[in-house]
């Protein structure tokens, strides 16, 4: 309907109708309370126009007027705090088994990884009918991932994960945008997003320019820091068993419990002495300014990948999808 009008981005989501029939309730809405209040204003103005002989009389109260514009008001309000809520609730509950893909926002450039180990910068591949969740981060200031066509907008915040997730509907290229100031460059942090049939985006992803998968990339790294010699699989281990507990709660030394996310985990990693589970002692090293955001990144998929087979050790590569060989990261 609204394609060809060029003020209105082409709708390209499963979510994109339902924002898009909020907005119109609104702004129908609006237009109608507008011309309604102007209307009434005229009209009492030629009516009660100063003239001789005809006055105005006061009214000193009447309760069904009083109980009519306080009634129909909350009644409105109240069907658009549910509406835009039940959207927001949609729009913050990323399906389970969507595709992951790790964002990473620098002045001025968007840097993408996908699971499967693939790296873009400021363009974004993904199959049609798929269900994509984003966990993004940003390097240095706070930036916004912005696909108009999509009807997403997700702040994305320094020192920690936020998420967006969508399901594109058409084939095509669509743009994206920081919605945020972010610096004297700000305007040109833009890249595109191409919605491939699956057929295609396969292809794509046969096309090379990985070395391995993000979570094949993270146990690399696992190893290499050593992380393998304390978090293992038996009780001998100095920091708590790893495998099968992603998503799970965690039991605290001062009692409260929290949920194993991204944020709990990288938190876990470059500030270990801010939560520490009981029964261990605060004797991880941080690794702030240690990794980079991407290797972050890896060591938190590998982390969550060790919920695929909870039998296996940590840091074992048994853990990994067969024929998957780890790689030695690369540090950016």
């Amino acid at each position: 309907m609204f394609d060809n009008f060029p003020l209105w981005p082409a709708r390209a989501s499963t979510t994109a109708g339902n924002v898009d029939a909020l907005y119109i309730f609104l702004v129908v809405l609006s237009t109608f309370m507008s011309v309604a209040i102007f209307v009434m204003i005229l009209a009492f103005a030629a009516k009660y126009r100063r003239r001789p002989g005809h006055a105005a009389e006061q009214i000193e109260g009447s309760t069904i007027l009083e109980i009519t514009w306080s009634v129909i008001p909350f009644g409105v309000f109240v069907v658009i705090f549910v509406w835009g809520a039940v959207i927001f609730f949609q729009e913050r509950t990323p399906p389970r088994g969507a595709t992951e893909i790790y964002v990473v926002a620098k002045q001025w450039m968007w840097k993408l990884e996908h699971e499967e180990g693939h790296r873009e910068i400021n363009e974004l591949h993904v199959p049609v009918g798929r269900d994509v969740k984003m966990i993004l981060t940003s390097q240095d200031v706070i930036h916004s991932f912005y696909v108009p066509a999509f009807r997403i907008k997700q702040d994305v915040v320094p020192g920690r994960y936020t998420t967006a997730w969508f399901r594109p509907t058409r084939p095509g290229t669509y743009h994206l945008f920081c919605a945020e100031y972010c610096g004297t460059q700000h305007s040109g942090m833009i890249g595109q997003v191409v919605v491939l049939e699956p057929s295609q985006y396969e292809a794509w992803l046969s096309g090379g320019g990985t070395t391995g998968s993000l979570a094949s990339t993270g146990q690399a790294l696992f190893q290499q820091l050593g992380c393998s010699t304390c978090h293992r699989s038996d009780t001998q281990g100095r920091g708590p068993n790893l495998a099968g507990t992603f998503g799970k709660p965690v039991l605290l030394d001062d009692g409260q419990t929290v949920i194993e996310d991204e944020n709990y985990i990288r938190e876990s990693i470059l500030n270990p002495s801010a939560k520490i589970v009981s029964g261990f002692k605060p004797i991880m090293p941080p690794f702030q300014g240690i990794v980079s955001e991407e290797q972050l990144n890896a060591l938190v998929a590998y982390i969550k990948s060790l919920n695929q087979n909870p039998s296996g050790a940590a840091g074992s590569p048994t853990l990994l999808p067969a024929g998957t060989q780890p790689q030695a990261p690369k540090v950016q």
